[in-house]
Protein backbone atom coordinates (compact mmCIF):
# COMPACT_ATOMS: atom_id res chain seq x y z
CA UNK A 1 0.00 0.00 0.00
CA UNK A 2 1.73 3.17 -0.88
CA UNK A 3 1.50 5.87 1.48
CA UNK A 4 2.78 9.60 1.50
CA UNK A 5 3.54 11.48 4.87
CA UNK A 6 3.96 15.39 5.62
CA UNK A 7 5.71 16.92 7.78
CA UNK A 8 7.31 20.02 8.87
CA UNK A 9 4.11 21.96 9.47
CA UNK A 10 3.99 24.39 12.40
CA UNK A 11 3.13 28.17 13.00
CA UNK A 12 5.70 30.93 11.89
CA UNK A 13 5.36 34.16 12.24
CA UNK A 14 4.97 36.39 8.88
CA UNK A 15 8.61 36.58 7.03
CA UNK A 16 9.86 33.60 8.30
CA UNK A 17 10.54 30.09 6.66
CA UNK A 18 9.60 26.36 7.11
CA UNK A 19 10.65 23.07 5.12
CA UNK A 20 7.95 20.55 4.10
CA UNK A 21 8.96 17.05 3.71
CA UNK A 22 6.71 14.35 2.27
CA UNK A 23 8.44 10.83 2.81
CA UNK A 24 6.87 7.93 0.75
CA UNK A 25 6.87 4.28 0.78
CA UNK A 26 5.66 1.45 -0.64
CA UNK A 27 5.66 2.44 -4.50
CA UNK A 28 9.53 3.25 -5.89
CA UNK A 29 8.41 7.02 -6.23
CA UNK A 30 11.81 7.81 -8.19
CA UNK A 31 9.35 7.25 -11.07
CA UNK A 32 6.74 9.52 -10.33
CA UNK A 33 6.20 13.34 -10.13
CA UNK A 34 5.39 15.02 -7.50
CA UNK A 35 3.37 18.06 -6.30
CA UNK A 36 2.35 20.26 -3.32
CA UNK A 37 -1.24 21.44 -2.67
CA UNK A 38 -2.99 23.90 0.28
CA UNK A 39 -6.14 24.10 1.23
CA UNK A 40 -7.22 27.35 3.26
CA UNK A 41 -10.59 26.98 6.03
CA UNK A 42 -13.24 27.66 3.55
CA UNK A 43 -11.84 27.42 0.02
CA UNK A 44 -11.17 24.33 -2.24
CA UNK A 45 -7.92 22.81 -2.98
CA UNK A 46 -5.52 24.55 -4.96
CA UNK A 47 -1.84 24.10 -6.83
CA UNK A 48 1.34 25.05 -5.21
CA UNK A 49 4.09 23.24 -6.72
CA UNK A 50 5.26 20.44 -8.69
CA UNK A 51 8.37 18.40 -9.70
CA UNK A 52 9.12 15.92 -12.45
CA UNK A 53 10.00 12.40 -11.57
CA UNK A 54 13.18 13.72 -13.27
CA UNK A 55 13.34 16.21 -10.88
CA UNK A 56 14.46 18.44 -14.31
CA UNK A 57 11.33 20.16 -14.65
CA UNK A 58 9.19 22.24 -11.41
CA UNK A 59 6.26 24.48 -11.66
CA UNK A 60 5.06 26.58 -9.36
CA UNK A 61 1.70 28.66 -8.82
CA UNK A 62 2.22 32.18 -8.91
CA UNK A 63 1.31 32.96 -5.49
CA UNK A 64 4.55 31.15 -4.26
CA UNK A 65 6.74 31.99 -7.23
CA UNK A 66 9.97 33.36 -5.94
CA UNK A 67 9.24 32.08 -2.59
CA UNK A 68 8.92 28.57 -2.71
CA UNK A 69 11.05 25.87 -3.62
CA UNK A 70 10.19 22.27 -4.57
CA UNK A 71 13.19 19.75 -4.41
CA UNK A 72 13.23 15.65 -4.58
CA UNK A 73 15.39 13.16 -2.94
CA UNK A 74 14.91 10.02 -5.01
CA UNK A 75 17.23 7.75 -2.75
CA UNK A 76 15.15 8.92 0.28
CA UNK A 77 11.98 9.11 -1.41
CA UNK A 78 11.43 12.43 0.07
CA UNK A 79 9.60 15.42 -1.61
CA UNK A 80 10.48 18.83 -0.18
CA UNK A 81 8.96 22.13 -0.11
CA UNK A 82 11.27 24.88 0.87
CA UNK A 83 9.57 28.02 1.75
CA UNK A 84 10.79 31.57 2.10
CA UNK A 85 9.08 35.10 2.94
CA UNK A 86 5.84 33.28 4.79
CA UNK A 87 2.79 35.42 4.45
CA UNK A 88 -0.52 35.20 6.43
CA UNK A 89 -2.37 34.17 2.86
CA UNK A 90 0.03 30.98 2.60
CA UNK A 91 -1.89 29.89 6.22
CA UNK A 92 -3.22 26.63 5.06
CA UNK A 93 -3.14 22.22 5.22
CA UNK A 94 -0.48 21.49 2.66
CA UNK A 95 -1.07 18.16 1.09
CA UNK A 96 1.62 15.94 -1.10
CA UNK A 97 0.29 14.08 -4.18
CA UNK A 98 1.85 12.04 -6.47
CA UNK A 99 1.07 10.63 -10.36
CA UNK A 100 2.86 8.66 -12.43
CA UNK A 101 5.78 9.38 -15.04
CA UNK A 102 3.38 7.49 -17.74
CA UNK A 103 1.64 10.89 -17.61
CA UNK A 104 3.23 13.90 -18.73
CA UNK A 105 4.70 16.35 -15.97
CA UNK A 106 2.06 19.08 -15.64
CA UNK A 107 -0.77 16.31 -14.11
CA UNK A 108 -1.28 19.09 -11.34
CA UNK A 109 -3.11 20.85 -13.74
CA UNK A 110 -6.25 18.19 -13.38
CA UNK A 111 -4.97 17.85 -9.28
CA UNK A 112 -5.80 14.45 -10.01
CA UNK A 113 -3.37 12.71 -8.04
CA UNK A 114 -3.53 9.11 -7.59
CA UNK A 115 -1.82 9.00 -3.85
CA UNK A 116 -2.43 11.98 -1.20
CA UNK A 117 -1.28 12.48 1.89
CA UNK A 118 -3.04 13.94 5.28
CA UNK A 119 -1.91 17.06 5.12
CA UNK A 120 0.37 18.84 7.65
CA UNK A 121 -0.81 22.66 8.80
CA UNK A 122 0.56 25.78 8.56
CA UNK A 123 -0.48 28.88 10.04
CA UNK A 124 1.22 32.36 9.56
CA UNK A 125 0.92 35.23 11.79
CA UNK A 126 0.54 38.83 11.26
Amino acid sequence: QAQLVESGGGLVQAGGSLRLSCAASGRTFSSYHMGWFRQAPGKERLFVAAISWTGIRTYYADSVKGRFTISRDNAKNTVYLHMNSLKPEDTAVYYCATKPNTYPSNWFESAEADYWGQGTQVTVSS
